[in-house]
Order: C-alpha cells, then structure tokens, then sequence
C-alpha cells in the first residue's frame, strides 16, 4: 500500500492511496471462505457449496467492502498523523472511482480531497473586555409593573373610548378599494390624531388618514401585507364596532402569587424589588452574550485562521446532499465559517491551557437550564424533587448530542473566563439607552 499527500494550496490537499492485491486478497479470501461454510444455495446441502461458486456470487461485494475497510482505517491512522488539523471529512472524488473495474483489476488508486489548517496560534494576552451590568431605572420596573397588570388584567368593554383602549371595527377606504375589519390599539396613533378616537362610542365613524395616523407599523397594526399597506393612503372611515379596554390588575396577594408562584412575594414593594431583579437578571444574561461575542471577535481576528473555503462548501454541500442548495450553502457558510472559527481557538486555548469541561459542570448546566424553563411555572419544589429525572432525560436525548452541546457549552464557557483572567478586563455600568445603543452597533 501506497500513500501520498499532495499539498496544493496553504489549507487544502489531495492524498492518493494505492493498493495491491496483496493489500486486500487475503481479507477477501477469508471472507469468502466464511460466506462459503454458511452460504445456503440451491442444490447443495448448507455450507457444502463450491468455493468457485460462492466467490462467483459474492467476490465482487466482498471485495468492495472489504477494500471500503481498508480506505477508511488506513485514511483515517494516516490522517491523525499529521501535524496539521483535518477539518469536514475527506472527500472521495467521485469521477476516478467510478471508472473502476472491479471484476478484472488487481490494483487500485483512489484519491481524496482534505481541507485544514496547519498550526493554530492564539494569543490572549492582550484582549480587551468589558464588563456590562445593568443599573435599572425606576421607569423601567414601573413599566415592567404595568405591562404585568395589563397582562393579568379583565378585559372590559366600555361605552365610551379612552387612551389606551383597542377600538374594534371598519376600515373602509374613500374610494371603495379597502375594507378591513380589525381591532385598533390606540397606543399605535400618534398623539395629533389621537383625540379623534377619543370618547366614541360603537356606531360613530371616524375619517383620517391611517398613513399618517398610524405611527407604528401600519402593515402589522391593520393585518395587512406591506404591499397593501404601501396603497393605503388618503381618506379613509373607521365604523367603531365594540370598544374593548383592560382594566389594570389589582396590586394584591392574589396577583402576587400568580406572578411568583405561592407565598413567594407579600407585599408591592417586595414585588417591585422582584421585578426590578429578575429585570436587572435578564439584561445582564444578555450583557455578559453581547461581551462574550465581543470577545470571540476579537479571539477570531488576532488568530487569523486561514479556512479552506471552497473545499468545506464543497463537503456542507456532499454531507447533506438533497438537502441543501448549494445557493443556500453560500448564504450559510459564513455563519458557518465564523462558528467553526470559534470552536478551533476555543479548542485550542483548552488544550495549552489545560482547561476541561467536566461531567458535574456539565450536570449543573443543564440544572441551570432546567431551572430557568421552569422559572415562571411556580413548579419550582415539584420540580427539584424530580431534578435528577429531567437531566438524565435531557442529557441522553437526540442520541447523546444533547450531552456532547452541553459539554461544549461549558469548556467554551471555562475558555471566555480564562480570557477574561488573563485579558484586560474593564467594568462599565450602563443603562437602558446605553444598552440599545450597543445593540445596534
């Protein structure tokens, strides 16, 4: 047997592997012995069939699998042998195997493409970080409060029209084009319209212009495409038909418990501090998710890994073939490329580092992750009793891949922590308008 790699370019290869018939012969002929001792054929007693005729029948599918075997172990311990990191699988070109002639050729040649990429040097010494936390507003839990109210509150149907209220009813445009029945929030019309919908009651009839009147997403607020949203311009009437208005929850025991599950909060302000923490929990968890990406960005451009592009569209397009386009390839592949660039330094910041995610973390995650799933259900002692149960049936779903994401969830975790250790790590309090702002950026 023969081996050889062909390096044509910085990240991609070709290797050639060359078998003899003294590389595979003997494996076929074992094989075909065996299949003669069990072989049930027509006019013979079982296992008495000629050898001639049992390798008449199967030497040819004998000879492929057992040469397949021979590709795959000897591909796969060359491969581990080198220096360099295999990325995708090995691609077997197509067109040189299928001009094989397995009923009359002794020796075969069979290549494959490889794509990788040679040593991987991350330095972190020198990264920048910042650390964000939340500073809530009082404005931001009053309105928090009230969505809560509004959420938990009794929907009423009021005589007449207030700020606030959904108007349900008739859109008819002036020149019979659209009609349109649908239920108008008033907190969607600007404030220069807004006293037009004001203090009616069902059967008045309103004119404007819901272009102009309606200063959120007209599309969305009127149940129509954007299309047809673009054509709804100039006067139009509104037949109110029913008037419907939440009233407000009552700040009491009642409401407390539904919100937090039984006894947990008994009295508004241990409600507002409540709010205010699971509020300032929620937009940290987002904070530390912004920084952290913050980080990998930072990780990816220092490192500078050259990925053979061409070869891992080729093997995303062949790996789920009928099931992507290679259009669609295209679209995906630098997400996809971003993320495989992510794994390989985080990968190797773990090895130099010693960094290693262990079962009990593993464990603990996924408690975590149970926990906040469960968080609003007011289940929380149930749930504790029967933690063990969630998590073994978790971890053992999707045929142990749930297991293998968790594992690396938590050494890429264990890695964005060493980084910020050995990285210049900064702290900023923000607040609301700050957070948007670095959003959108």
């Amino acid at each position: 047997m023969e081996i050889s790699l062909d390096k044509h370019a910085a990240n991609q290869a070709s290797v050639k592997i060359k078998l003899n018939e003294a590389d595979y012969q003997p494996k076929v002929d074992a094989k075909i012995k065996d299949y003669a001792k069990k072989a049930t054929i027509r006019g013979f007693r079982p296992g008495k069939a000629p050898i001639t005729m049992v390798k008449k029948m199967y030497g040819t599918s004998v000879l492929v699998d057992e040469i397949n075997s021979i590709l795959t172990s000897s591909l796969n311990d060359y491969l581990k042998a080198q220096t360099f990191k295999i990325l995708g699988d090995p691609l077997p070109m197509v067109e040189d195997a299928a001009n094989i002639n397995w009923d009359s050729q002794k020796e075969f040649e069979f290549k494959y493409k490889i794509g990788f990429v040679e040593d991987i040097s991350v330095k972190i010494d020198g990264i920048d970080a910042t650390s964000y936390k939340m500073e809530m507003e009082e404005k931001e839990v009053d309105d928090a409060i009230q969505n809560l109210r509004s959420q938990y509150g009794k929907m009423t149907n009021p005589e007449v029209s207030q700020e606030n209220d959904f108007l349900y009813g008739d859109l008819k445009s002036d020149d019979g084009s659209f009609e349109k029945t649908f239920s108008m929030p008033l907190s969607a019309v600007e404030a220069g319209s807004l006293k037009q919908f004001i203090g009616l009651k069902k059967g008045d009839v309103v004119t404007f212009d819901p272009s102009k009147a309606i200063k959120e997403n007209l599309a969305a607020t009127v149940g129509v495409t954007e299309e047809e949203a673009a054509d709804l311009k100039g006067k139009c009437t509104f037949t109110v038909q029913n008037i419907n208005r939440t009233e407000l929850a009552e700040l009491n025991q009642d409401f407390f418990d539904k919100l937090f599950g039984e006894g947990q909060v008994d009295s508004e302000e241990a409600m507002r501090n409540k709010v205010k923490e699971i509020l300032s929990e929620n937009y940290n968890k987002e904070l530390r998710v912004f920084g952290e990406e913050k980080i990998k960005e930072k990780l990816v451009a220092k490192a500078n890994i050259d990925l053979p592009e061409d070869f891992l569209k080729e093997w995303l397009l062949r790996a789920n073939e009928g099931k992507v386009t290679m259009e669609q390839v295209e679209q995906e592949y630098p997400i996809y490329a971003k993320q495989l660039t992510w794994t390989l330094i985080s990968n190797k910041i773990a090895k130099d580092n010693d960094i290693q995610a262990e079962h009990a973390d593993v464990i603990e995650k996924t408690k975590e992750m149970i926990r906040e799933q469960f968080a609003s259900s007011g289940l929380g002692s149930q749930m504790e009793a029967s933690m063990d149960m969630f998590v073994d049936n978790y971890l053992k779903g999707n045929e142990g891949q749930n297991y293998m994401q968790m594992l690396t969830s938590v050494q890429n975790e264990k890695v964005l922590d060493f980084v910020r250790e050995k990285g210049n790590l900064k702290e900023e309090v923000i607040k609301i308008d700050k957070f948007k702002e670095l959003l959108e950026n």
